[in-house]
């Protein structure tokens, strides 16, 4: 064993867990200083802790003892939690959940951002803290994630089929889900039945590694609306068993208002580049919101969890405060479903995004809408908005923001700026990234609100939107 490998695995004993960390961790501190980041600790817990990793100022662990358990643990619902990778904190209870939320949100724009901040309001909790997921994608596996009872038993493994989740950090490794508590009721009937219906008629799965079988990935989709997607991603073309299971789907889940597939040969299973074939129903769903109709397809981006979406979505005009009269930029416009939710109390929203695919969707949803008062561009966000963009569009009263988890191109941060819009609200999904750039925007704009909103229960995932008014 290397020295390096020795100095990583260290022992420590009646260690206290004193908080929660990035990415779903807890962090626990020794008397010496010592910081441990763990995943299996809850912020109250004494533990013992084995380290398997050694960084410049801390390391990581697992916990081999629990000394005593903290009163913000709760049973998780799942048997999977303590393998899944999908629901890091259903060991915590929920108000816990949102405490850590939102304390990580405060730290990040004052410890990253080093910004001055008004009060902040109290984080709003998901109605739902499960079943709330409207989109799932499950993967098939020939050769499942083995528990470690399997591995040491003595008797041969006969059933190695999988549907499920990737193990985390594992691109092979597909854990078999016998439940699943995220999305509703109807998803769970539709992939335990698919899983049941392909061992019956031993339909085979795929293996990345020797990239063979039948059956790759399923993904469903559910609307608020009652309409439900399935789409099965199947790595060569067999018709007859294709159709069987599709015809299987069809005539046991009259729920399913679109039944589509894909024959995808290529190595990795995403299916941007792919051709989506419309076996049965429609090839798209709708969403509703405050009677605006939202059109999806099984490439469309559209937030997953749609009654918190609704919440943040109010959130995001309540900050802009439009009377009406303004002119609206909203930046990272994805398929225009704020650019439209706030148009009605809007005299003009521009939308802007980088995919394609998804201004197209805007564009049809504003038609289907009956929104007139709305134009989209599609283009790298950098490129596209420009000075000589501004001078075509006219000045925005109010920009709205809502980028990617890396936050803003310093570009795009640079003509905000430069623009000095009276207003600016920034919906972000990374507090760390919107830290970063509402440090930039400081030198001419001031934090007046700020609201995180929990979009995804069980997690450590947080949104938050910050409403910017130029400094006078």
């Amino acid at each position: 064993m290397s020295k390096r490998r020795k100095r990583a695995q260290k022992t420590f004993l009646n260690v206290p867990v004193v908080d929660a960390g990035a990415k779903g961790k807890s962090v626990a501190k020794t008397e010496d200083g010592e910081v441990i980041f763990l995943t299996d600790a809850v912020p109250g817990d004494v533990v013992n802790i084995q380290t398997f990793k050694k960084k410049r100022s801390f390391y990581e662990g697992h916990v081999t003892e629990f000394i005593s358990k903290s009163d913000r643990r709760t049973t998780p619902v799942c048997k999977h939690f303590s393998v899944c990778g999908g629901c890091k904190w259903q060991h915590m209870k929920y108000e816990d959940q949102l405490h850590f939320k939102q304390k990580e949100v405060v730290e990040n724009l004052t410890r990253i951002g080093h910004l001055e901040l008004p009060s902040v309001t109290p984080i709003l909790g998901s109605a739902k803290q499960y079943h709330y997921r409207n989109k799932m994608e499950f993967s098939f596996s020939a050769n499942r994630w083995l528990t470690l009872e399997e591995i040491n038993s003595d008797k041969e493994i006969q059933d190695k089929k999988a549907l499920g989740f990737h193990i985390p950090g594992m691109w092979d490794k597909i854990l078999h889900l016998d439940e699943c508590h995220l999305h509703p009721a109807i998803g769970e009937k539709i992939r335990l039945s698919v899983h049941a219906f392909a061992k019956a008629e031993n339909l085979s799965y795929y293996d990345p590694r020797e990239r063979t079988g039948l059956l790759r990935t399923l993904m469903l989709r559910m609307a608020s609306t009652g309409e439900n997607m399935v789409v099965i991603q199947f790595f060569q073309e067999d018709e007859e068993k294709r159709i069987a299971l599709l015809e299987h789907l069809k005539l046991q889940f009259p729920e399913i208002t679109s039944l589509q597939y894909i024959i995808n040969e290529k190595a990795n299973d995403t299916i941007y580049d792919q051709d989506v074939i419309c076996y049965y129903g429609e090839d798209h769903i709708w969403e509703e919101m405050e009677g605006l109709k939202f059109k999806i397809n099984a490439k469309s981006f559209y937030q997953t969890n749609s009654e918190q979406a609704y919440e943040l979505y109010k959130i995001t005009r309540d900050f802009a405060s439009l009377k009406g009269d303004e002119l609206v930029y909203d930046l990272y416009t994805g398929t225009g479903t704020i650019a439209q939710f706030v148009a009605k109390k809007a005299k003009h929203v521009v939308g802007v995004e980088a995919v394609e695919v998804a201004i197209k969707d805007a564009q049809e949803n504003a038609q289907v809408n009956n929104i007139e008062n709305t134009t989209f561009y599609a283009g790298d966000m950098k490129n596209v908005f420009t000075q000589q963009f501004i001078e075509e569009n006219g000045a925005p009263d109010v920009v709205i923001t809502d980028p990617p988890r890396d936050g803003m191109h310093k570009d795009v941060v640079a003509q905000l700026l430069n623009l000095q819009a009276p207003k600016i609200v920034y919906v972000s999904c990374n507090s760390a990234t919107q830290a970063r750039d509402l440090a930039l925007l400081d030198q001419h704009y001031k934090i007046d609100k700020i609201q995180p909103v929990d979009m995804f229960p069980q997690t450590h995932h947080v949104e938050n939107v910050v409403l910017l008014t130029l400094k006078s």
